[in-house]
């Protein structure tokens, strides 16, 4: 996997742990699920890249 997709995944899972935070902070529980949710995609990608590394090396 490459240095820019490692980044990019780990922008959006910082992203959706801000946006998980803010929505703790103003009580708006959509935003808080939206930053889970976010969060947990760029784990998954994250994972998929992992697997691909796999089986190339």
């Amino acid at each position: 996997m490459g240095a820019h997709e490692k980044i990019k995944n780990k922008g959006e899972e910082i992203a959706g742990k801000i946006k998980e935070q803010l929505g703790e902070l103003t009580d708006d529980e959509k935003l808080e699920a939206e930053g889970k949710a976010d969060q947990v995609k760029a784990n998954l990608k994250q994972a998929g890249e992992n697997v691909k590394d796999a089986f190339r090396g």
